[in-house]
């Protein structure tokens, strides 16, 4: 918090996302036809350092800077130190954000820090069809509400073969702005969406799909059944694109996993939160602080049993090879994730994609709130 401070000796300039740029600009311009007396001449030049986009005014020797959304002053005039006033969105109206193809960079485990309006557009291939995507993140009573209509901000199908054409839908989830740990974890659910990214669309990380039931590929609705197909791995075909998305019945767009957009695949940084599990934990991208310096991708405790599936009735038989979830046992320290995928770094905790097996999230160390239970079908 010492950059105003620093900015005065030196600044640095290590660009920013263009949306927000222009939203610290819009915010900088409200703030010098409204407080004059505070914050002048008017159109100083913006500049961004360590992570802030700051101006400061020489006639008044105050400072204004924006940091993931919220807005922060100092000078004599405004008392001792720092001092945070608020968000931008409480100050002005702030229009549309495009995501589209855009890589996110804001680390902030608060998705009260997210608030505000997006759009993107998407191509699905198999189609040629064009699909504008909806997203809304409002902030109310101390939880997040993310409304989408579930279209991603890029392309959809390249690698795919999706067995029902996307389409919007209208989508609603609830995420609380202070997650808490539970008494004990929630697994995962097939009645459940398990999180919703920062471009709307939702993950649902388990497949109803188990050896010996139906075809193979639907119908496993009984979450005792063993034997559940890893719909990430390469030996199954459940069409997934290069997103590691499909789509549900009803259309609806969803990852099992790594949505290989979002974040720098080049891991030339600390990864961004990219979404929000059910329970309100951050979901983080994969790279993490290296030991010695630098990045590295973050590390999964699981790992594949040694020997052979047992054969026989209701037993796939043959070596465990990734096919199916059972196929994995968690392993205490093994990597750097608990069994969640989850671990606290400088006292948050999230969740983290990782290249292996669980992906994302194996199960909840909070409360998921409700808002993720899937809708029952409708009766035919």
């Amino acid at each position: 918090m010492k950059f105003f401070c620093l900015l005065a000796l030196a600044l640095v300039s290590l660009g920013a996302p263009a949306d927000e740029l222009a939203e610290a600009n819009q915010l900088f311009s409200f703030a010098e036809a409204r407080y004059p007396d505070y914050f002048r001449p008017a159109g100083q030049p913006t500049q961004p350092l360590q992570g802030y986009l700051v101006r400061y005014y020489p006639e008044t020797n105050t400072y204004l800077g924006v940091q993931d959304g919220v807005v922060y002053v100092y000078g004599q005039v405004f008392g001792v130190g720092i001092l945070r006033v608020g968000r931008v969105s409480e100050f002005i109206t702030l229009g549309p954000v495009d995501l589209t193809d855009r890589l996110l960079s804001r680390r902030s485990a608060n998705c009260a820090d997210y608030a505000g309006s997006y759009t993107s557009t998407a191509t699905d291939l198999a189609r040629s069809l064009s699909f504008t995507g909806s997203l809304a993140i409002a902030v109310s009573d101390g939880s997040c509400t993310f409304s989408s209509n579930n279209i991603p901000n890029h392309s959809m199908g390249q690698g795919g073969a999706f067995a029902t054409p996307v389409s919007a839908q209208s989508s609603s989830f609830r995420v609380s702005a202070t997650p808490a740990f539970a008494a004990q974890t929630t697994a995962l659910s097939l009645a459940w969406n398990n999180a919703v990214l920062l471009n709307g669309v939702r993950v649902d990380m388990l497949a109803a799909a188990c050896f010996g039931v139906g075809d193979g590929r639907i119908g496993c609705n009984n979450e005792a059944q063993p034997w559940r197909y890893d719909p990430m791995s390469p030996r199954n075909n459940f069409g997934t694109d290069i997103h590691n998305a499909h789509t549900q019945p009803d259309g609806a767009y969803h990852y099992h996993g790594n949505p290989v957009a979002l974040f720098d695949l080049a891991g030339g940084a600390l990864s961004p939160v990219v979404g929000f599990a059910a329970d309100g934990f951050p979901v983080y991208g994969p790279f993490i602080a290296a030991e010695g310096g630098g990045f590295r991708k973050v590390r999964t405790s699981y790992r594949l049993k040694s020997g052979s599936r047992p054969s026989g009735a209701g037993n796939p038989g043959g070596v465990y090879d990734g096919t199916f979830r059972d196929d994995y046992e968690f392993v205490n320290g093994l990597g750097d994730l608990d069994a969640c995928n989850g671990m606290s770094v400088d006292g948050q905790y999230g969740y983290y994609i990782t290249d292996g097996f669980p992906y994302m999230t194996n199960c909840f160390r909070g409360t998921p709130d409700a808002s993720f239970r899937k809708a029952p079908p409708t009766p035919r």
